[in-house]
């Protein structure tokens, strides 16, 4: 397991936030589900993140393992993403053996359709063990960078008024280096 795949926050939970960096190889044309009534949207190739939670609700278990799990599996026995066996390998102690081989996913959030695609390999995961809720706080600070852009307003953020979960991103390193100095204040408590 490479270390540089992932920057973590906090450690006593077993819920939280994560921001997916992702790689897209080529540029596509994409329906991210029903959202704009399936309309086929421009992704060009490039670097993307995600904003996601997995908070579990009250539920039992490792709701952020089995999310980022989720995330780094595809469907119709795709091949998973590299990440993968590392997200394993982090959360050996919070998965059970029913994540290791979960039951054939089936596309349900907007950013599983973009998942999904060979071209697209999530390169990177910050994770924010937190029982707080930080996408709203985590899209107001990312969206207005220089180093951002939309690719459709509210496009993975459908239970929000004004964010969206998935941006475009031109600096990676420009954006991990906020988030480095942002994070601990967020969930300082």
């Amino acid at each position: 397991m490479s270390i540089e795949q992932f920057t973590i926050f906090g450690s006593k939970y077993r819920s939280g936030s994560y921001i997916l960096l992702i790689h897209l190889s080529s540029s596509l044309h994409l329906a991210f589900g029903r959202f704009q009534q399936g309309k086929l949207l421009p992704v060009s190739a490039g670097d993307y993140l995600y904003i996601g939670s997995a908070l579990g609700g009250g539920k039992r278990g490792a709701p952020l393992a089995r999310r980022l799990i989720r995330h780094a599996s595809r469907s119709a026995k795709k091949d998973p993403h590299l990440i993968r066996t590392s997200i394993m390998t982090l959360f050996s102690e919070d998965t059970c053996t029913e994540q290791s081989n979960p039951p054939e996913k089936k596309l349900r959030w907007h950013i599983d359709y973009l998942l999904d695609l060979q071209e697209a390999q999530i390169d990177h995961i910050v994770i924010i063990r937190s029982p707080l809720k930080l996408e709203q706080m985590l899209s107001e600070l990312l969206e207005p960078l220089p180093e951002t852009s939309l690719v459709a307003s509210r496009l993975g953020a459908q239970d929000t008024r004004n964010s969206t979960h998935l941006l475009r991103i031109t600096n990676q390193e420009r954006i991990l280096e906020l988030l480095r100095k942002k994070i601990p204040g967020m969930i300082a408590t």
